[in-house]
């Protein structure tokens, strides 16, 4: 999603671990940066924990929740269920929630999984059997916004708690969003979804949290019958809801059925009660895998509203035959209520102004490592690559590549010295012809900030273009390469440009 894919890192200082893929052969274990995604959907949501992640997330299955959660929210409204008086079962009625612009409520989500998993840590050698848990708890308030092009759902949420903690065999992580941007714009087009903050960026962690999590106004229209319905009467939860609930890109068989219990008077509210089942095979970006789901829904008559949803469900991971490598079992809960007050931070006075749409400016990722000491800004279809040592680097799908150093102050080069290093590495070790030299200028003179750029051919067939800065504050400096193919370098450029731009040393670099 937005073009970010993971990639491999080999340093042990690259403590974030999680489950990539799990291709038609084997399921593929990888360690990743910080910015890299958080158990990206190796149990879908569930994985993600409501948090998929990250996932990237992040990380879909919304199957988890707790058993706290359950006995605060969902017993005593099963209790109320059993006490109240019967509704005429013949009687038709409408269970709809239209989610219009100004729609606004409270959401309150809990997940909790558990399993084990059969990987294969190392070629050549017996795949180990390893457990995974975890847990999560997401509380925000959420305003429909109007549609950009009536073909795009947006909301903004206000994230007013955000707990995740998830266990890798022995291995813990943890992940969370930042007070400073827990308000976000979350836009669903098609199986894409796309949340920024208006007030200021985010990290891909940050994103995967949200990307992962149930949007609901894809998923409950589909859980809901299109026309009145009796008691007993069933339909089939659509394509998008399922997607929405399992994180399936690709559905070869099986469905999900609503069946609608019957209505009682709950608080002197009349609340309909459906049953949801079924078993889903298909594809999302784990492999091919079988999600059971079992669960259950309280729907507002009177308020056109879903107050509660609950969710069992059980995801199996499958190999390239069809044969299970891993299961995992979670519990999804969900509380809502309708806003009849919007909280100030979604008020009409505090989105004037804001820029709800978005840009390249309002959709730029943060890197902040503070191990590192490195803060950059930096487009969505880059991606962290290696974080080793000292250096970090940028990868795009295109081809291009950035290279950051991070370097003590002593031994910072100057613009005219770094343009020497790196032009004489590359004739002498890489054969390359160097033209059309763009002499280093000031960017900015407080830190002191240079640039230069030149092209270089490698043959015939290989011509790139090099931009490179340099970085000098008082606690470090950072160095900065960038190789960008000949064919993309007016569209890349301005993007490596602003990376250079929001390059910052974060702590006390010192000599090793």
């Amino acid at each position: 999603m937005f073009g970010l894919a993971e990639q491999k890192l080999t340093t042990p200082n690259s403590i974030e671990v999680y489950w990539r893929t799990i291709t038609p052969m084997c399921l593929v274990f990888s360690t990743f940066s910080a910015e890299g995604k958080i158990w990206s959907g190796v149990i879908g949501k569930w994985c993600s924990l409501g948090f998929w992640i990250a996932s990237p997330t992040s990380i879909q299955l919304p199957l988890m929740r707790a058993t706290s959660a359950f006995c605060r929210n969902g017993l005593p409204v099963l209790l109320l269920w059993a006490l109240a008086g019967p509704s005429d079962a013949q009687d038709a009625v409408k269970i709809n929630e239209e989610f219009k612009s100004g729609h606004a409520s409270k959401v309150d989500v809990v997940v909790r999984l558990d399993g084990k998993l059969t990987l294969p840590i190392e070629k050549g050698k017996a795949p180990q059997l390893v457990s995974v848990s975890g847990k999560s708890h997401l509380v925000y308030e959420e305003r429909v916004l109007p549609s950009d092009d009536g073909a795009t759902l947006k909301t903004i949420r206000g994230y007013r708690q955000v707990e995740f903690l998830r266990t890798l065999d022995n291995a813990q992580q943890d992940a969370g969003i930042r007070p400073s941007v827990r308000r976000m714009v979350v836009m669903k087009s098609e199986n894409r979804r796309a949340p920024f903050s208006p007030d200021g960026p985010l990290t891909w962690g940050e994103i995967d949290v949200v990307r992962t999590d149930v949007f609901n106004p894809v998923a409950i229209p589909g859980l809901l019958p299109t026309g009145p319905v009796r008691k007993g009467q069933t339909w089939k939860a659509s394509a998008a809801s399922v997607a929405e609930l399992t994180d399936m890109e690709k559905i070869d068989s099986g469905e999900i059925v609503v069946e609608f219990s019957g209505v009682t008077e709950i608080d002197k509210s009349h609340v309909a009660r459906l049953t949801i089942s079924g078993t889903i095979r298909g594809v999302n970006e784990d492999g091919p895998n079988q999600q059971k789901l079992e669960g259950h829904a309280f729907f507002d008559l009177d308020a056109g509203f879903l107050t509660y949803l609950s969710l069992r469900g059980t995801h199996e991971l499958l190999d390239g035959k069809g044969q299970t490598v891993g299961r995992i079992e979670g519990q999804f809960t969900m509380s809502r209520s309708l806003l009849t007050k919007l909280p100030p931070d979604l008020s009409d006075a505090s989105l004037k102004g804001l820029d709800l749409k978005p840009t390249i400016e309002n959709c730029l990722l943060l890197y902040d490592n503070s191990q590192l000491g490195v803060r950059f800004l930096y487009p969505r279809g880059w991606r962290i690559g290696v974080v080793q040592g000292r250096q970090v680097t940028l990868d795009h799908a295109r081809g291009a590549g950035v290279f950051i150093t991070v370097e003590p102050t002593t031994k910072t080069p100057t613009a005219d010295d770094y343009l020497k290093e790196v032009s004489e590495f590359l004739q002498k070790q890489k054969k390359a012809q160097i033209s059309s030299i763009d002499k280093p200028i000031r960017v900015r003179s407080e830190p002191s900030l240079d640039r230069f750029g030149f092209d270089a051919a490698f043959g015939t067939d290989n011509k790139v273009h090099m931009e490179c800065a340099v970085l000098k504050q008082t606690d470090g400096g950072v160095t900065l390469a960038a190789t960008i193919p000949a064919a993309d370098t007016r569209t890349l450029k301005p993007e490596i440009e602003r990376v250079i731009r929001s390059l910052s040393v974060t702590k006390k670099i010192e000599e090793k």
